[in-house]
């Protein structure tokens, strides 16, 4: 296997994008990519995409943004594993180079999901849960990820206000990110005051729903230089998954796909969790940070809230997360997200990540989640 690296990153403001399509957000995110390592050749598109069929009536999406940005002829596919489909994208895209078939790839990660009514989206975001046994009952994603959090509560004897340490801090964080929906700080008064969606999960515990595309250039060593001053090498890459349905889940707090998937990226790229310096999480809903903190081998089981609270997830911190407002600030397009967190590491570092850069950021993390963490997607970047 070659080895392979990012050379180009581009994305769009996360966001509520009335007057923009599928094709032109990811025309937008593709050239914003290409022109960031000034080359015109492209040999292959993988494109990171959840619900264009359900939310905009528009599949083969491969065909439809390579054909809107002027590449017809390529190879492009669409490439789906629920809200880690933009991880899931990058990962096939670094396969494709690895293996040798091709040389200068995008993975990208669009979606658009503003333009239908709120009770549409959550009924398609529901088709990542089991459609018979969850899904056809009623079980939202909220309601789910509430079930977890109230487990969790119980179990380790926290409080439910002490979540609000990941809001915070993601929102402290997006402040220095003008590509993010919510730049504005939280406040744990303001998180005590949220309205309850499904206790005890909270408006601001949740991630918003929004638009948004993002894309990364892949490339071999052979034209990493040439394509790119700084180039990020892709030290590991790992997918893995759970069982789709809750019930069935021998451990509902293990998170067994985050752990397989982290534990086989550090190990291929040589590294332990305690390497790390920064970590973007998939913190669509709390609770999720705070299990993928302990199911990524960071902290141990029912730790991840003490680890928060003592400032570790901060910038200073032992382990910063979410470092430019995360799914929870910077908003949760969901195909795309896997690849937006992919391009906030590269920017964190080649040291342009501006009032929230990370000092000496040399190893980040990039963890997108799908379903109920029913599949994991994992990929460690380094200089």
């Amino acid at each position: 296997m070659r080895e392979v690296y990012i050379a180009g990153i581009g994305q769009t403001p996360v966001g509520e994008h009335w007057d923009l399509s599928l094709r032109d957000l990811g025309a937008q995110a593709l050239n914003a990519a290409l022109a960031d390592c000034k080359t015109e050749t492209l040999q292959a598109l993988f494109v990171g995409n959840m619900l264009s069929g359900a939310l905009c009536s528009q599949e083969n999406l491969g065909a439809l943004i390579a054909d809107f940005a002027g590449f017809i002829g390529i190879e492009a596919l669409k490439v789906e594993a629920a809200c880690a489909s933009g991880a899931a994208a990058l990962r096939a895209a670094y396969l494709a180079v690895a293996s040798g078939v091709h040389d200068v790839v995008v993975a990208m990660g669009v979606e658009k999901m503003s333009d239908l009514p709120i009770e549409d989206t959550t009924a398609a975001l529901a088709s990542a849960a089991d459609a018979d046994y969850e899904a056809a009952h009623g079980v939202t994603f909220t309601a789910l990820n509430a079930l977890l959090m109230r487990l969790y509560i119980d179990r380790y004897n926290v409080k439910k206000d002490d979540f609000a340490v990941f809001v915070v801090n993601a929102h402290k964080h997006a402040k220095g990110n003008p590509n993010a929906m919510f730049r504005h700080p939280v406040t744990l008064e303001d998180y005590a005051n949220s309205p309850m969606v499904a206790e005890p999960i909270c408006i601001l515990d949740s991630s918003p729903v929004a638009d948004g595309a993002a894309a990364v250039v892949l490339c071999s060593a052979e034209k990493a230089r040439s394509l790119s001053s700084q180039p990020v090498k892709i030290l590991g890459s790992s997918l893995a998954t759970d069982t789709i349905g809750l019930a069935t889940r021998r451990e509902p707090l293990s998170c067994e796909a985050i752990r397989l998937s982290a534990q086989n990226a550090l190990k291929q790229a040589g590294v332990k969790p305690g390497d790390i310096d920064l970590v973007e999480l998939h913190d669509a809903f709390s609770i999720v940070a705070a299990l993928s903190l302990e199911a990524s081998g960071f902290v141990k089981e029912g730790h991840a809230l003490p680890f928060a609270l003592e400032g570790n997830i901060g910038i200073e911190g032992a382990l910063p997360c979410s470092t430019l407002g995360g799914l929870k600030a910077r908003g949760h397009p969901v195909g795309a997200s896997g690849v937006y967190q992919v391009v906030e590491a590269v920017k964190q570092l080649r040291g342009q990540a501006g009032e929230t850069q990370v000092k000496n950021c040399r190893l980040a993390m990039t963890q997108n989640v799908g379903g109920l963490a029913s599949v994991a997607v994992t990929h460690i970047l380094g200089i």
